[in-house]
């Protein structure tokens, strides 16, 4: 298997892993009364479901851009200084009217 598949199917299942944290703690912290509306719902198994699954579409899309982005960044400094250049200020004449 190519590495950029290999790559990306960790990655997905990272923001899927994630997402079932995430999910996990709304429920867990009742954010919204979340846990009654589950528990106390006879769709409550698929809203849970589908909160893993959309959450999970959205963090492992993050978590693999993050891993592409990270790939052209080096740990070494520039070599030519890597700070943006000093201007010098210059008063503007304002005139009044």
């Amino acid at each position: 298997m190519p590495k950029l598949v290999r790559l990306y199917i960790r990655h997905t299942l990272i923001g899927f892993a994630i997402a079932a944290a995430f999910v996990a703690a709304l429920l867990a912290f009742d954010i919204a009364n979340l846990w009654h509306l589950v528990t106390h719902s006879d769709v409550g198994v698929m809203a849970v479901a589908l909160l893993v699954i959309f959450n999970g579409i959205v963090f492992s899309g993050v978590q693999f851009g993050i891993a592409i982005m990270r790939m052209g960044a080096s740990e070494e400094p520039p070599r030519f200084g890597g700070s943006a250049p000093e201007f010098a200020t210059v008063p503007v004449r304002h005139d009044e009217r």
